[in-house]
C-alpha cells in the first residue's frame, strides 16, 4: 500500500476555497465537499463528482475535485481514467504540484514511467519539500536503471518525510527481506543500505509496502495506510 499522497497544504488549500464558497451553499453541498475527501474511494468518487457538476465551482476547487476523485481512481488501479482527470485537474491550474505529482505516480503505476518524469519535475520544481514527489521521482529513476539518482531521492523522501516516510519504507524493505532493524521511523545505517540493496535488484524491487506482502507487524499496517 503505497503511502497517501496528497499533500496537507493541498486539503487546506481546498478547505479555504470550500469555506468561501460554501457560506451561501447548501449543506447538502457542504456534505458532498466533506466526502470528496473520504477514505472510502467510491463514497469519494460520488462526492467529487457531485462536485464537479456543480455549477459555478471555483475554478481552485473544480481543479481539486478532479485531483481527488482521480487519487480514488488511481487507488482502485484504474491509471488511465485517473489520469484523464488529472489532465482536467491540471488544465484548470496548470501549477498545481499535488496534481502533477500524481499523475506522474499514475503513469508509473500504469507501466509508463518516462511519460511521468516531466510531471514530477515540475512537481519538485514548484514544491521542493514533497517527500511524495522524491518517491515518485526515485522509482521512476529505480526503473529506468539511474540507480545513484534513485538513492538519492529515496534519501530525500526520508529526510522531508520524517518518521512517517522512513518507517513506510522500513516496512517495504522487511518485506523484501533487506532490513531486519526495528520499525521505528528512525534512520540508521541497516536502513540506508537496505534502500540501496533494493535499487541496485531494479524494478522488481519496491521500497513501499504491497498490501499482502505486508509483514504482520502491526506497525507497519499503521505507518503505511
Amino acid at each position: 500500500m503505497m503511502p497517501p499522497r496528497f499533500a496537507r497544504t493541498d486539503a487546506m488549500q481546498f478547505l479555504l476555497v470550500l469555506l468561501l464558497f460554501l457560506a451561501g451553499a447548501s449543506a447538502a453541498l457542504a456534505s458532498e465537499s466533506h466526502d470528496c475527501f473520504s477514505r472510502n474511494n467510491d463514497r469519494r468518487i460520488d462526492a467529487c463528482s457531485r462536485l464537479i457538476e456543480t455549477p459555478g465551482l471555483p475554478t481552485d476547487m473544480l481543479s481539486s475535485a478532479y485531483a481527488m476523485r482521480a487519487l480514488a481512481y488511481s487507488l482502485r488501479g484504474q491509471y488511465e481514467i485517473a489520469i484523464r482527470d488529472y489532465d482536467k485537474a491540471i488544465e484548470l491550474v496548470p501549477n498545481y504540484p499535488m496534481a502533477l505529482n500524481n499523475r506522474a505516480w499514475a503513469y508509473f503505476r500504469w507501466g509508463k514511467p518516462t511519460q511521468g518524469l516531466p510531471d514530477v519535475e515540475k512537481s519538485l520544481a514548484l514544491d521542493p519539500t514533497s517527500e511524495h514527489a522524491y518517491d515518485t521521482r526515485a522509482h521512476i529513476r529505480q526503473w529506468l536503471g539511474n540507480a545513484e539518482a534513485a538513492i538519492a531521492d529515496y534519501e530525500a523522501a526520508m529526510r522531508l518525510g520524517g518518521r512517517v516516510m522512513i518507517k513506510t519504507y522500513q516496512c517495504g524493505l522487511q518485506a523484501q527481506r533487506l532490513y531486519h532493524g526495528p520499525i521505528d521511523g528512525r534512520y540508521s545505517r541497516a536502513l540506508g543500505s537496505a534502500m540501496i540493496a533494493c535499487v541496485e535488484r531494479g524494478p522488481e524491487c519496491d521500497p513501499l509496502p504491497q498490501g499482502e506482502a505486508l509483514p504482520p507487524d502491526e506497525e507497519c499496517y499503521v505507518a503505511s495506510s
